[in-house]
């Protein structure tokens, strides 16, 4: 076997796992969608796993995020987004998170101090109030289970097609943060989710096609960002993968990292073409 055969064959394997382990979760995610707590607490689930796995990336650059005050805060955090309060507490959150990571990292060794309160505050901002979007979406009337389901669809077009054209046609890399990933996988997974937003949205929701094509634009550049943001984390960590819930294919953060960008740029999306009041 020749090697361009073998990455090939390789790929077409990988993209199989990852189809595999997507489509598992969105089943899980979709079913979820049937009300606002059962899906509240699904996102508490994945938000808590992957704030696990931030914390043992940040303990290999020299001091691990605070998991106990970090998670209470991403759980308050989501918690008052599930009942439409993120952005009336968001400012007394932040400060006491800040207070709190300030605080409780004092009871390490004097070294790492700073990263371990930095890191803290980050993983509160990173997975927990990134997340709390996506409930922003879910609680809106009538069409908040809709757009939600087609966020997670929008993200999933992109993160399959970027790695099938990748595998397929990819020739020019990307970035040297992630050098699987190219351009000709980008520009797959970006026409992919916005042919498919503009096709769908002016019959699922009543929208212009090319309002359907602004979100999906938006919305997969930011979920592509997203990727390639938690490749440079896992790269100056010197790992692989940030986790191993998946197996040999990497962690739950792995899976959920285009989405956190991906949710807020949806949100905002619907925002600057005037379907929703605020993101």
């Amino acid at each position: 076997m020749t090697a361009t055969a073998s990455r090939t064959a390789t790929s077409s394997y990988d993209l199989g796992r990852r189809t595999a382990s997507g489509l598992a979760l969105a089943l899980v995610v979709f079913g979820s969608l049937v009300s606002v707590p059962t899906f509240t607490l699904v996102l508490l689930l994945v938000t808590l796993g992957s704030l696990y796995e931030l914390a043992g990336l940040s303990a290999r650059k020299g001091g691990a995020l605070v998991f106990p005050v970090a998670a209470v805060a991403v759980a308050v955090d989501i918690t008052l987004a599930a009942f439409g309060l993120q952005h009336v507490y968001e400012k007394p959150l932040l400060a006491g998170t800040i207070l709190a990571s300030l605080g409780f990292s004092l009871g390490g060794e004097r070294q790492g101090y700073f990263a371990r309160s930095a890191f803290t505050v980050f993983g509160v901002l990173y997975l927990g109030w990134l997340g709390s979007y996506f409930l922003a979406l879910r609680n809106l009337p009538q069409v908040g289970a809709g757009y939600t389901a087609a966020c997670i669809i929008a993200i999933a077009l992109t993160d399959i097609f970027a790695m099938l054209v990748g595998s397929v046609a990819g020739r020019t890399r990307l970035s040297s943060i992630s050098p699987n990933k190219t351009w000709e996988g980008a520009v797959g997974g970006f026409a992919a989710t916005v042919t498919a937003c503009a096709a769908a949205f002016g019959p699922v929701f009543g929208l212009p096609w090319w309002h359907g094509a602004l979100v999906g634009a938006i919305t997969s550049i930011a979920a592509q960002a997203g990727d390639l943001v938690e490749s440079a984390l896992k790269r100056d960590a010197r790992v692989k993968d940030a986790g191993t819930f998946l197996g040999g294919h990497g962690g739950i953060l792995d899976r959920y990292d285009s989405y956190l960008f991906g949710g807020i740029a949806f949100n905002f999306a619907l925002y600057v073409s005037g379907h929703i009041a605020h993101p």
